[in-house]
């Protein structure tokens, strides 16, 4: 028995000896680890272009003016303060523009996905004369600049009539500037931000789903309404959350369309726009006269600019934390991903 082992493991070694001698070995293992070398530089590469700018802000955010101004801290301040964090809560009225953010970004989230999930599954299941054509201008509508439209929308809800209707009852069309309500009517009659895309990923979907599905379910008695609620939409729960989750970051991140229908920084993408002198506003009137003379300080500034962007962006990092891993489940089993 020993000796067959001792056999077995010369073979071994004189096979392995022979692969080793041979040029072609040498190519595989080259191509193997250069193929391990450049994902690795790769995926590092992206890793610190998208973490090296949130780490920075970390770490501007909690220093002390002694720091700002210490050439031998870079990173780790000295000593950790949330003096800054309390500044930018009371000059940004946080808590307010928080909660008016939530409400507008979850409202044309649960609007735009509805809408979407719809028209998705029609464009997958109803076919048409000129449904092909209808869904080419639905994916074109990815394609067009926000800023051609600018215009004419801004004119529409400032103006808002609904067939003649508002100005017949009021004596005027009704101002829907300053207001939620362009957002939510673009949520809910499909005119929102990248609803070409969620139309695009549901149809994709649901094409995806057998039809044999929604056969059994009419066999069995199912209306077209009980099918779509109870078989397709269990099934497209996905789906859902990906464009959920897109809806939601991007509606809390636009600041086109905010600063264009709001006059006020009443939501947290155009509290962004005027951060700088809602500070600079705070800190030279009232109880703050004291510090009026860090408004004329640049890196002063620019720390409190690196620590509201941080405010803006921490419920977007913790909602993350919380579901990354139903976001990535749901973009592998929605097909955005090959």
């Amino acid at each position: 028995m020993k000796t067959e082992t001792a056999v077995q493991q010369r073979s071994t070694r004189e096979e392995r000896m022979h692969r080793m001698a041979s040029s072609a070995y040498w190519v595989e293992f080259a191509k193997k680890w250069l193929w391990v070398i450049v994902r690795f530089v790769l995926i590092f590469g992206i890793a610190f272009v998208i973490v090296y700018p949130i780490l920075l802000k970390l770490s501007i955010a909690f220093k002390s003016m002694d720091d700002l101004y210490d050439s031998a801290v870079i990173w780790v301040p000295k000593a950790f303060t949330l003096d800054n964090f309390k500044l930018v809560f009371k000059a940004m009225n946080y808590p307010r523009v928080l909660l008016n953010t939530l409400f507008l970004s979850s409202a044309v989230m649960l609007l735009q996905t509805t809408t979407c999930v719809l028209a998705g599954y029609g464009f997958a299941r109803v076919k048409f004369k000129g449904s092909g054509l209808l869904f080419s201008a639905v994916i074109f509508t990815i394609l067009v600049p926000s800023h051609t439209i600018m215009i004419p929308l801004y004119l529409h809800f400032k103006n808002f009539d609904l067939f003649g209707l508002i100005e017949l009852i009021k004596g005027e069309p009704a101002n829907l500037i300053n207001t939620y309500w362009p957002f939510i009517i673009s949520a809910v009659l499909g005119m929102g931000v990248k609803t070409g895309l969620y139309v695009y990923i549901f149809r994709q979907f649901f094409k995806g789903i057998p039809r044999e599905i929604e056969e059994a379910a009419y066999v069995d008695g199912a209306g077209y309404f009980t099918t779509f609620s109870k078989v397709i939409l269990p099934n497209a729960i996905p789906s859902m959350v990906t464009v959920m989750l897109f809806s939601f970051v991007w509606q809390w991140n636009d600041s086109f369309f905010t600063n264009m229908y709001l006059n006020e920084p009443k939501v947290m993408s155009s509290m962004m726009a005027s951060s700088g002198y809602a500070i600079a506003t705070y800190l030279s009137g009232g109880e703050q006269a004291a510090t009026a003379s860090y408004v004329q300080d640049p890196f002063f500034m620019s720390m409190m600019m690196n620590t509201s962007v941080l405010m803006a962006i921490l419920p977007l990092i913790i909602l993350y934390l919380f579901v990354q891993r139903h976001f990535v489940e749901s973009v592998e089993r929605s097909g955005l991903v090959g």
